[in-house]
Formats: structure tokens, sequence, C-alpha cells
């Protein structure tokens, strides 16, 4: 991601509408521990956007990228479990003890790295269905908020400024 710049994932955006907010949720999530101007390409273009929509083209996009974490976590189970056996136990045994599906919906909703959450699940097997389930809600309310910050953000500067948008 760190070669891909802001104005060619504008161009994505404009050309190719809400499959181009997809796909950059799914770049924004799909690198592991690579950062992506994802946030702020969604915040800028989201006056020209119906922002619900594209909060949830952009989440979506962002879920199915998440599962790159997830498989990895899976491919890699043997040996960090053989490695990390004892932690792993240990936090295994908290996560299913706090409602795991909500730990994963907040975590999702915020800008922290998700990837170890993904990779987390993938190693201990959680269910695939119920990680897809609430990484997706998060992922969509966190790219609603960022779609109608822009949205109604973006339209109060050019106000503000005089300039149309």
């Amino acid at each position: 991601m760190e070669g891909i710049s802001t104005q060619f994932l504008t161009q994505l955006m404009f050309e190719n509408y809400f499959l181009g907010a997809f796909v950059m949720g799914l770049l924004s999530s799909v690198s592991i521990f690579l950062p992506s101007p994802s946030f702020l390409v969604i915040f800028s273009v989201a006056p020209f956007f119906n922002p619900f929509v594209l909060g949830i083209a952009a989440g979506f996009g962002a879920a199915v990228g998440e599962l790159t974490g997830y498989g990895a976590g899976l491919a890699g189970k043997k040996t960090l479990l053989k490695k990390y056996k004892k932690h792993t136990d240990k936090l295994r045994k908290s996560f299913k003890k706090y409602h795991p599906s909500m730990i994963i919906f907040l975590i999702s909703l915020t800008p922290l790295p998700f990837d170890f959450v993904g990779i987390f699940c993938g190693v201990i097997k959680y269910s695939f269905k119920k990680f897809f389930l609430a990484t997706l809600a998060g992922k969509i309310i966190k790219y609603w908020a960022i779609a109608y910050a822009g949205f109604y953000g973006m339209n109060w500067v050019m106000g503000y400024t005089g300039v149309a948008v």
C-alpha cells in the first residue's frame, strides 16, 4: 500500500464508484500491518457519493480484506500454538469468557490494528461465520462514520468557504 498514492486511489473511486469503495476497503485491510490512505480517500470523496452506500461498500471490502489475517492465523496455527501455547491458552479462555463477537465488533470499530485479532481468531479456530459477521458490522459502522463525516464536513467547509460541491 505504501507505493499506492492517494491520487490513484481517488481516481479509482471516481471511475468505479461503489466498486471502487469496496476495493478501497479491501486494500485497507488485506495488507497485514501496512497502513493505507483509504480512510482519507473515503472521507474526501464522500460529498460526491451516497454516504450510506459508500460506508456499506467500503465496510464490506474491509471485512473481506480482514480474512487475510484470519487465514494467516489458520495457516500458522501449529507453529504459533507450539511456540506460545501457554499464552494462547490463557488468552483464549479470557477471550471466550468476555463475549468474543462483541470484542471483535468493538475492535473493528476502532482505528487500532485489527490484524492481531484476525490472526488470533484464526489460530484458535474461532467460528469463521461469527468472526466475519462481527467484523463486517464493525467495519460498516466505521466506514459510515467516515463517509458521513466527509459528506457533512466537506459540504460544511465548502459552504463556509463559498465553494460549491
